[in-house]
């Protein structure tokens, strides 16, 4: 961005704290890390553009903390311990007042989950926010989601469809203090890291919830060559919403609104009760939702029988959503 860009980064993106694990972060050509031993590298890349992932009018402290929880969600969902990170930003002009409430939104975020930003980049153009999230994992304990198989349980860490009620609120634009759990939800998501690390060991497969329930679950089930049967009544869905826009609008939000974050992941028979006492110690949820089976696809049912649910998720580059 000019001449103004290492001005900007010094003033804005150079952060006081930092991890003993940087030998060294902003200010060089790149970073250099200690990776502690024993550990594999988690790296997640994520890209959110004004329009598309975030209202142009968002409060810039609100959009870091989203830019930022969004991509541990990505780590959480591996088991991974979150480190470092490093931000592009591409902005069309240079509002120091805008940046100066972005800056501060994000080292507050990263200082509460102890991440060190070590580096980055600044240009002109649409605003748009690049993170690369990095974390570490114990070598061989990293959560994937290719490990599904059949006769395992399907569980998720949360109630789903409230990001995407959040979502429809702001486009509506709802002004009741009725909606305002909602928007919150979808403003500032909370990356389910203590559970994710809890699930080592203890989940077959697992991922984060950015799409909605039903694409995501099949990205688990090509990846693991399996299918599912889903339990819709046990789906966990908010009373609240329930309360607002009935069950079946709120199974609708749950299976394609997207960007919940919470963790949906699969678990052996065997392994049941050593995740109930996992997840008791973290303070975490985990609801079960359904089986893994042979075959491919999801198949929804109720009261025993198979239901027909017609729903699909996010898609950058699907035309009229």
């Amino acid at each position: 961005m000019s001449t103004g860009e290492f001005s900007i980064i010094e003033r804005f993106f150079t952060h006081r704290r930092s991890r003993k694990d940087v030998v060294l972060g902003v200010g060089d050509d790149g970073a250099i890390l200690a990776v502690p031993e024993g550990h594999h590298l988690v790296v997640s890349t994520d890209t959110l553009v004004s329009g598309i992932h975030f209202f142009a009018d968002i409060c810039p402290a609100k959009l870091a903390v989203k830019t930022v929880a969004v991509n541990l969600s990505d780590l959480a969902a591996m088991g991974a311990e979150p480190a470092w990170m490093t931000l592009a930003i591409t902005m069309p002009d240079v509002d120091e007042g805008w940046l100066s409430e972005f800056a501060r939104g994000l080292e507050q975020v990263c200082d509460y989950y102890g991440v060190a930003l070590v580096g980055g980049d600044t240009t002109r153009g649409p605003l748009s926010l690049t993170v690369t999230m990095q974390g570490h994992v114990p070598i061989n304990r990293a959560l994937r989601r290719d490990g599904a198989k059949i006769g395992d349980w399907i569980y998720l860490t949360g109630a789903v469809g409230d990001s995407g009620a959040g979502l429809q609120a702001l486009y509506q634009g709802e002004q009741g203090s009725q909606w305002q759990p909602f928007i919150e939800r979808h403003l500032t998501p909370k990356p389910r890291l203590a559970a994710g690390i809890a699930l080592r060991g203890i989940a077959s497969a697992a991922m984060d919830l950015s799409d909605g329930l039903g694409s995501d679950l099949g990205h688990i089930l090509r990846a693991s060559g399996v299918a599912a049967q889903l339990e819709v009544d046990q789906i966990p869905l908010n009373p609240q919403l329930i309360e607002l826009v009935g069950r079946e609008q709120a199974l609708q939000l749950a299976l394609g609104g997207g960007e919940d974050y919470e963790l949906l992941f699969t678990v052996s028979d065997s392994d049941k009760g050593t995740l109930a006492t996992a997840m008791a110690e973290t303070g975490s949820h985990a609801i079960c939702i359904g089986q893994i089976v042979a075959g491919s696809g999801i198949s929804y049912r109720r009261n025993g029988q198979e239901v027909d649910v017609s729903i699909s998720g996010y898609n950058h580059f699907k035309e009229n959503q």
